[in-house]
């Protein structure tokens, strides 16, 4: 074929191809292995408006399909985030999605006014899944009115493009999927990591520091393939699948859930150029199966009637 249709659209950002990194998988570092300006987007790790140590050690081990991990997002706050790791990017064409982590409803609304200010930045992911300290503690997306009012007071200090960066680890992401919408949402993050805990049997104390971590890699990404579905059902802004993408051959199925965009973390530690491989597969499916556009396979899985 002789040209292939790979941009996506969220909200007014717009990407020349659906594959970006997952915040915490990805730094200035890699720069020298790849072309940033071949990326969808750009990701850069959660930023806290305070600086912030991260849990207690280890905070990363191996367990069976994956990784656990618990750091805490380690932060050395938003000045410094300002003044130091915006600016690296600024040389590339690739749009830059800052992700923010905040303690409170009106924390995330000052952060986002403040960041959205900055030319460098596209978009803002709001990472709803880390503990809301306004209430009892619990993620903030796993309160559905929260997570509402949440998207709500962001939306009306920015004009940038808000996506919620939703959890798995609730009872219903649809119901959570849903309030973010009405709260003018312009994309959805399908999903964080799943709570999980590993024990090393001959000291019979937990692996990770902080005791709970959240696992990522191959094994949780038949759960995302179904978060995914179950949210294209009920609404129809666009889903960037996030959880165990580790080939094309997993971008393309996340895709055919419903989701517009891919993000790659754990493949990134074990093959640092796994987002271009994925993105180079895509391409090759798409000319072996004649589809022009990527837009065309969101959410055309074949489900039995």
């Amino acid at each position: 074929m002789e040209s292939l249709k790979l941009d996506v659209k969220i909200g007014e950002l717009k990407l020349k191809n659906p594959i970006m990194p997952a915040s915490g998988a990805f730094g200035f570092e890699m720069e020298s292995l790849f072309d940033f300006n071949q990326l969808g987007a750009i990701v850069p790790k959660s930023i806290t408006k305070y600086p912030r140590g991260g849990n207690a050690t280890p905070r990363v081990c191996e367990v069976t399909g994956g990784m656990l991990n618990s750091i805490g997002i380690q932060s050395k706050g938003l000045p410094y985030y300002l003044k130091n790791i915006l600016p690296q990017y600024e040389q590339y064409n690739t749009p830059l999605i800052a992700s923010i982590s905040a303690d409170s409803v009106d924390e995330f609304a000052e952060m986002s006014e403040i960041i959205s200010k900055e030319k460098c930045v596209s978009g803002i992911e709001l990472n709803i899944s880390c503990p809301n300290l306004e209430g009892d503690g619990k993620a903030f997306g796993m309160d559905a009115e929260l997570s509402y009012q949440l998207i709500k007071k962001v939306k009306a200090v920015t004009n940038q493009s808000i996506i919620a960066k939703l959890t798995p680890n609730v009872t219903s992401i649809q119901e959570i999927a849903l309030a973010c919408e009405n709260g003018g949402a312009d994309g959805l993050n399908v999903a964080n990591t799943m709570l999980a805990m590993a024990i090393d049997i001959h000291t019979r104390k937990p692996k990770i520091g902080n005791v709970l971590g959240g696992i990522s890699g191959p094994a949780i990404k038949p759960i995302i393939v179904r978060l995914i579905h179950q949210v294209r059902k009920v609404t129809e802004i666009p889903i960037i699948g996030c959880g165990g993408v580790m080939n094309w051959e997993d971008a393309i199925e996340m895709i055919l859930a419903g989701a517009n965009a891919i993000q790659v973390g754990t493949a990134n530690f074990i093959n640092p150029l796994s987002m271009m491989e994925i993105l180079e597969g895509i391409k090759r499916y798409m000319t072996t199966y004649q589809i022009e556009d990527i837009n065309d396979l969101v959410g055309k899985t074949d489900i039995p009637v």
